[in-house]
This record gives structure tokens, C-alpha cells and sequence, in this order.
């Protein structure tokens, strides 16, 4: 297979391209030199928001495309014009985001979604990567495009900083401060069960929306979070507190706590999502452990520092807060 990767020096992007190199796949990553790219690659540089900045991508051709770009629609919508006679399949990395508020426990891939527009600048995340979708879905059309919409994501080369915060906490030891329920569902993917899905759903020319989120119940916040401790070899006390506390505090879950979100209606958007489609095409989840491991390990190999992207905020409870509220 020859893979186009738009972006793959980051996360989802350099997942996705150690996988296809792992299967011995020909790959071509566009990407805008801020990063070095694997080896093993062809390299097109150039700036998608830039006049005349996809000039690299004028000529070629590819099996299949896959583009993570989460700002302008219209860069999505330039990208799939200028390669649509030239590739045979469009991924694109959306989101489970894309779903209109309020999204049920169970929501699958049927749902109401967001309005949003092709020729979209820059728009709020939902909208924009509805914009994404619209724009593939026009170039290449449904039968050509495979929408990915994943949810949590966590791994090794995560640069949002929210397993690698939890990693980086508990390594300090003390009492840590634990948002419960102890057994409160989590639902995410890891980021290299979700490159290899999605490689596998290319090569099967599958196409249309599929959720890509481990299922629901496949861990709890008490074992994301015990993986920690035992994996960075932490004498940490887990203080197991109630949401009721953690929200009186004003603390901000997702933020505050990164994956945390108290039981109700913003948990069952999150971590309550139905994946039954992206499992029966084959989609499977290593266990949490080993996910918290490796993205350990991979942090330790940092000088335990993560990547931050410029355009998120950083993520994290403050010492201050945690004491006070430990105190209590």
C-alpha cells in the first residue's frame, strides 16, 4: 500500500506512519518541517494555510490519504480537491465531537451531529472537524471516505499532556488526590490500537463513519490510575474522593483531572459511546496497563517532559488546590 500522511512528525500522525512502516507500506509524509519525520519515509514539506502551500502534493498518486487536521475545514477541503483523481481512499481523523449536545449513553454513528461547513476558516473544534468530514465526504464521496471518530486518546507521543500529567503526579508520590468513583468507567483508545484499526479499515476499502473508542467498561479511573502507580513504581496513596467534594472545590473536570469526568450527562457524552461497528470491523484494545506502560516508558525516554501543543491549553491540577482539597 502507499500512504499519504498528512502531518505524521505528532501523535496520531506518527502512529499511524510507524504502523504503515511497520507492514512494510510505502509512505509520504506532507508535513510543514517542524518536526523530523521517521526514518524510512518520503518527506513533501509545505504550510496547508499557506498560499500555494500544498505545491508539494501537485503531482503523485497514493492508495489512501490520511489527514488528522483539527483547525480551518478549507484546508481540509483543498487538501481533498487537489489529490481526489490522484488517491484512492480519503481518512479522515475526526471526532466523536462532531455529535450534536446532548450526547446520550449509547450514541452510535447515527446520531444528530453538529452543523458545519466545508469552506469553514477557523471555527470552534466540533465544527471544524464536521467541516473536515463534509469536505473529504465532497472531494472523494461517501463510497471513497472513511470518517474516523474516535474519542480519548492516549499513548505514547501524546503532546496534550493528559496520561503523561497522571503519569508525572503520581510518580512524585504522596497522597494524590483521586477522582471517584473508584470504578467509574473510562473510555478511550489507544493511540496505536487506533492507527492500526484504521490502516486495517483502509486496506479493507472500508468507508463511512465508525466511533473508534475502546467499549465502554474496558477500564475504570481505579485502574488507570493504579497502572500509573505500579508502572513508575510510586509509593503514592491514591485518596479515592467523591465527585460531590471535587466539583464544590470548583475544580474543573477534564481539565483539572485530565480524563476525569463525573458521573451524568458529560460522562455518558464521553466514555458511554457505542463502538459495536468499529469492533465487528476489528478493532481491538490492548489493556489499560499496557497502554499506561508503554506511554511511560516513552516519557521516561523524554526526561519524563511531553510534547505540548501550541494551540491546547496545558492540563492539570495545581498543587495548591490538591493540598486543600486532601486537607479536607
Amino acid at each position: 500500500m502507499r500512504l499519504l500522511m498528512l502531518g505524521g512528525t505528532e501523535f496520531v500522525g506518527r502512529a499511524v506512519v510507524d504502523a504503515a512502516l511497520a507492514r512494510g507500506w510505502e509512505v509520504t509524509v506532507f508535513h510543514r518541517g517542524r518536526h523530523e519525520p521517521p526514518a524510512g519515509v518520503r518527506t513533501l514539506t509545505g504550510d496547508r494555510t499557506a498560499p500555494d502551500g500544498l505545491a508539494a502534493l501537485a503531482e503523485g498518486s497514493w492508495d489512501v490519504v490520511v489527514d488528522t487536521w483539527s483547525a480551518a475545514p478549507s484546508a481540509v477541503r483543498d487538501a481533498a480537491r487537489l489529490l481526489a483523481d490522484r488517491v484512492g481512499r480519503y481518512v479522515y481523523m475526526s471526532s466523536r465531537s462532531v455529535y450534536a449536545w446532548p450526547v446520550a449513553a449509547g450514541l452510535d454513528e447515527d446520531g444528530p451531529l453538529v452543523e458545519g461547513s466545508m469552506d469553514a476558516g477557523d471555527v470552534p473544534y466540533a465544527e471544524a472537524k464536521r467541516g473536515g468530514e463534509l469536505a473529504a465526504l465532497d472531494a472523494f464521496g461517501a463510497d471513497r471516505t472513511l470518517l474516523v471518530r474516535a474519542g480519548l486518546i492516549i499513548g505514547a507521543y501524546e503532546n496534550v499532556g493528559r496520561l503523561p500529567w497522571w503519569l508525572n503526579r503520581i510518580a512524585r508520590g504522596g497522597p494524590v488526590l483521586a477522582p471517584g468513583p473508584r470504578e467509574l468507567a473510562v473510555q478511550y483508545v489507544d493511540v496505536r490500537d487506533l492507527a492500526e484499526w484504521t490502516l486495517d479499515a483502509a486496506e479493507a476499502e472500508l468507508s463511512g463513519p465508525y466511533n473508534v473508542v475502546c467499549p465502554p467498561g474496558h477500564a475504570t479511573m481505579g485502574e488507570l490510575l493504579e497502572s500509573c502507580a505500579e508502572v513508575t513504581g510510586s509509593a503514592a496513596e491514591l485518596r479515592w474522593t467523591e465527585p460531590e467534594a471535587i466539583l464544590a472545590a470548583g475544580v474543573e473536570p477534564w481539565s483539572d483531572l485530565p480524563v476525569w469526568l463525573p458521573p451524568g450527562e458529560m460522562h455518558d457524552a464521553m466514555h458511554a459511546g457505542d463502538v459495536s461497528k468499529a469492533v465487528a470491523a476489528g478493532l481491538r484494545c490492548r489493556p489499560v496497563a499496557e497502554t499506561v506502560a508503554e506511554t511511560w516508558a516513552w516519557l521516561v525516554s523524554l526526561g519524563g517532559v511531553a510534547p505540548q501543543r501550541p494551540d491546547r491549553p496545558s492540563v492539570g491540577l495545581s498543587p495548591e488546590v490538591e493540598a486543600k482539597l486532601l486537607g479536607r
